[in-house]
């Protein structure tokens, strides 16, 4: 889906363009554990929470030491940008090289996990072989759960995130392509985990999808839909009394849904930490025959969403 140029005459009278495009943060990770853990103290799902911040504080552990990643050469950037590809796609970028990181954030979380189930997870998860590893991180990335353990989903999921951060960051701001297919990330292609409506300076009110997987930001109008774009009969449910800061954005035309995150109204919210404490919004809208956009690496498949 190709987006209207803003007008050079507006552009002259004042009017700042759009900023399309948010690049990931190094700090994504010790964030999300942060706010997590702020979360979890009283939750109905508070050990999961717990485990979840731990987690993310192993990833972020894990990013400050990750190697380098393989990153596309500038005649693969250019090829990609020239076409609408993203330059990170998982297709292309799934290399071995994750599974190092992973067994490290399995250490960590043998040792402070505050579960035992946990660290028994974890324990077993070390001893896979490569081909194991691969094969879950594979069924993962194409959103194939019928054969993946649902326990050991969230520590693959994390060791992914990482490898995939890891190379945006690397990119940075230029790591995205213009002309990606509407609703999939520009720098890997998949899909958003939940939408932002940024609260402050160029971006206040404008909407924002994150990345399930590298955690960048880019820019979709808001009340589309963040699958199928239609404008049509899309409608916002919520859960009186619990957080009004967040709504299930859903589709009657494709009967897919994406929470939306009003940072306007609470602006320590952060993407998946809110999602994973929101998952009763989610068995409402699973209720009334809705699907869920992209996933929550965090979360076991199988679980309410």
């Amino acid at each position: 889906m190709t987006r209207k140029k803003v007008p050079d005459s507006l552009l002259a009278s004042g009017v700042p363009s759009i900023p399309e495009f948010r690049p990931v943060s190094d700090g994504v990770f010790a964030s999300r554990a942060r706010r997590l853990l702020d979360l979890a103290p009283g939750h109905a799902i508070e050990g999961y929470l717990r485990f979840a911040s731990e987690l993310a504080a192993a990833q972020a552990i894990e990013l400050e030491r990750y190697p380098d990643a393989p990153t596309p050469a500038n005649g693969q950037l250019h090829h990609c940008r020239g076409h609408g590809l993203p330059p990170l796609s998982v297709n292309n970028l799934f290399t071995p090289g994750w599974r190092q990181g992973l067994r490290r954030i399995l250490d960590y979380m043998r040792v402070q996990a505050t579960t035992t189930a946990a660290a028994h997870v974890a324990r077993e998860l070390s001893d896979a072989d490569g081909a194991t590893l691969d094969q879950g991180a594979a069924q993962l990335l194409a959103g194939d759960y019928n054969e993946l353990d649902p326990a050991r989903a969230p520590f693959i999921g994390a060791a992914l995130q990482v490898h995939w951060v890891k190379m945006a960051l690397n990119l940075g701001a230029d790591g995205r392509s213009a002309g990606v297919d509407f609703g999939l990330c520009p720098v890997c292609g998949s899909p958003p985990v939940v939408g932002l409506i940024r609260s402050g300076g160029a971006e206040r009110g404008l909407r924002y999808l994150v990345c399930s997987l590298c955690a960048s930001e880019w820019h979709v109008v808001r009340i589309k839909c963040s699958h199928c774009a239609s404008t049509k009969d899309v409608k916002y449910l919520f859960i009186d009394g619990a957080n009004d800061a967040i709504k299930a954005e859903c589709c009657g035309d494709c009967k897919t849904y994406l929470k939306i995150l009003y940072l306007d109204q609470d602006n320590q919210m952060e993407s998946l930490a809110d999602d994973l404490a929101t998952l009763a919004l989610d068995m409402l809208v699973d209720e009334q025959g809705f699907q869920r956009v992209g996933p929550n690496l965090l979360l076991s498949p199988g679980s309410p969403s």
